[in-house]
């Protein structure tokens, strides 16, 4: 069975390979790096299709993740997975606490000032060591939001779409 965009959660991509036995380096999103080991159920991104593999193996190494792919012998199979992005199935990952949000969840969702003034959609987050960063697409321009909870983010409402920021327009 295939899943859906909808059911997928990017958690990573595959970034160069790792040996002659078809292992691959990976970058990963989760916090921490070694969460994404947790999951077996893999999709890759291939064009606009995801494609299930199975993690067989992992572990971290250096700085970075090397992992196994089942199917996956030799140098060149992972050589032709490199740039594939990495998702796993939305419903095997865990509930977020209160407060706490997939940046899956929150790309394309409407931003607002607190007076109600629309600044755009959320495009994509980027992290940027101090607090992650809202990239909103407004009609104007591209505005970068900090993510910061009770100062800039005032409120996020999933089921509304909608985020309000106390931010000036303007900046």
């Amino acid at each position: 069975m295939t899943a859906t965009n909808a059911q997928l959660v990017v958690v990573g991509k595959i970034v160069g390979v790792y040996g002659v036995r078809g292992w691959v380096r990976v970058m990963s999103y989760t916090q921490p790096r070694e969460n994404i080991l947790r999951y077996r159920n893999w999709h890759l991104r291939r064009g606009d299709g995801w494609r299930p593999v199975e993690m067989a193996a992992g572990q971290s190494h250096g700085k970075g993740l090397v992992v196994g792919l089942r199917d996956y012998t030799d140098r060149d199979q992972a050589r032709s997975l490199i740039g594939l992005e990495i998702a796993v199935p939305r419903a095997e990952l865990p509930a977020p606490e209160e407060g706490e949000y997939y940046w899956a969840d929150l790309v394309g969702l409407k931003v607002e000032t607190t007076e109600g003034q629309i600044l755009g959609t959320v495009d994509h987050l980027i992290e940027t060591g101090a607090n992650d960063v809202l990239v909103v697409h407004g009609e104007d321009r591209e505005r970068l939001i900090p993510f910061v909870a009770d100062q800039v983010i005032r409120r996020v409402d999933l089921a509304a779409g909608l985020i309000q920021v106390d931010w000036d327009p303007d900046f």
